[in-house]
């Protein structure tokens, strides 16, 4: 299932579900993961028809070698997984910008005007860092107005399904007490964190008026999205990284 925002340009950008691949069990079908177990052709021919959804090829994406850093670097030419970074900003029209999630909140971003746009792979350590700031700032480098960035908040775990506890809480209070209001306290002693609505309102408070928010929950959503929390609670996972994600990009 997949899913685009109404503030960005339909065929420019999408973000594509667990649907419309090749690869199958657990991994079934349009998984990005390489660092999972599965056939590696397959991976690369459901890289093959994300970029095909653009006119584009495989040849044309920007992909990373994601962790949790805030570190946004600039797209100037394709890449595929040399970079260690978790956003990207690029003002080429030949490059297709993306970021695979299984649970982190992707961020696509794009000042049309001026012929900037960017992707951040917002988990939660990301969030809490700085990757959407950097995005944004890298973005202005590039030539971007803040006043005219358009952002769209994808698929990703929500409050509902996103239990946390205090190590996780006592991160984004030593940043600002203000962020309490993001976890609500549970009976088991821990808190649902509402990963999305912090990201909003960092965008909002970046100056970012146009914002839209998908609310999916891809751990509740089984049909449409992967999960690496709901893998993790099925006994899915065997070795650490033995999982799929989904993708999403944006281009010019």
């Amino acid at each position: 299932m997949s899913w685009k925002a109404s503030n960005l340009i339909a065929d420019k950008h999408c973000f594509f579900g667990s649907e419309g691949g090749v690869s199958f069990g657990k991994y079934a079908s349009l998984n990005t993961n390489f660092s999972s177990r599965d056939d590696q052709q397959n991976v690369c021919r459901n890289f093959d028809i994300i970029a095909a959804n653009f006119g584009m090829k495989r040849g044309n994406m920007f992909t990373l070698r994601q962790s949790v850093t805030n570190v946004a670097v600039a797209a100037d030419s394709p890449s595929w997984f040399q970079i260690k970074a978790d956003g990207a900003v690029t003002d080429r029209p030949d490059i297709l910008l993306g970021i695979k999630t299984a649970d982190c909140a992707p961020v696509l971003l794009a000042d049309y005007e001026h012929g900037v746009i960017g992707a951040a792979h917002a988990g939660w350590r990301g969030a809490v860092r700085g990757i959407v700031e950097n995005v944004v700032a890298l973005m202005e480098k590039k030539g971007a107005v803040r006043k005219n960035i358009a952002a769209a908040i994808g698929p990703c775990m929500q409050q509902c399904s996103f239990e946390a506890k205090d190590d996780m809480r006592n991160e984004f209070l030593a940043q600002s007490g203000n962020n309490a209001r993001y976890f609500k306290p549970t009976d088991n002693n821990t808190y649902l964190f509402d990963l999305s609505g912090y990201i909003e309102d960092k965008l909002h408070a970046l100056g970012i008026d146009n914002v839209e928010n998908s609310h999916i929950d891809t751990y509740s959503e089984v049909q449409g999205y992967f999960s690496y929390r709901r893998n993790t609670h099925l006994h899915l996972i065997d070795v650490a990284k033995d999982y799929p994600t989904q993708y999403s990009c944006i281009r010019l």
